[in-house]
């Protein structure tokens, strides 16, 4: 039995493809859970022209993403921190901190979105990835300096 998936099924394909499967399996479980429809010709062309549609926005997303890239690269963080001896910092500068820095300057960047491996112990000068899209990470240049 052919089929369109609708949905991304594990193990059997992504959405839109047309796939071979048993007729029970696709009669008795993806069908009634909507996740295909038999490959009619009608179906076909239906699933064609949401493929058309879809990567239209597709690339409408990947266009506003890589804007949002070029914004965060011309941004340059600077974030004061307390110092003890010998330029220790209290604390750390975590995805946290920097995510409140983005959010006053007007880019609304979720925490989980900074990339930032280990949390920064010392004073300098450093590159943060900030993952835009899913394929899209813009690199912020961020200084941590001495609070004064």
């Amino acid at each position: 039995m052919k089929v369109i998936l609708r949905q991304d099924v594990t193990d059997l394909g992504k959405a839109g493809q047309t796939i071979e499967v048993k007729g029970g399996y696709g009669r008795n479980f993806l069908i009634p859970r909507n996740l295909a429809i038999p490959a009619t010709k009608a179906n076909l062309r239906a699933i064609g022209e949401i493929d058309k549609q879809n990567q239209i926005q597709e690339r409408k997303r990947r266009r506003t993403a890589e804007q949002l890239k070029d914004k965060l690269e011309k941004i340059s963080l600077t974030v004061e921190v307390l110092v003890g001896e010998e330029d220790k910092i209290f604390g750390s500068v975590t995805s946290q901190n920097i995510s409140e820095h983005l959010i006053a300057q007007g880019m609304e960047i979720d925490k989980r979105n900074i990339l930032l491996e280990e949390p920064i112990k010392s004073l300098g000068v450093y590159t943060i990835p900030v993952k835009v899209d899913k394929d899209v990470i813009a690199n912020i240049k961020t200084w941590v300096i001495r609070k004064a």
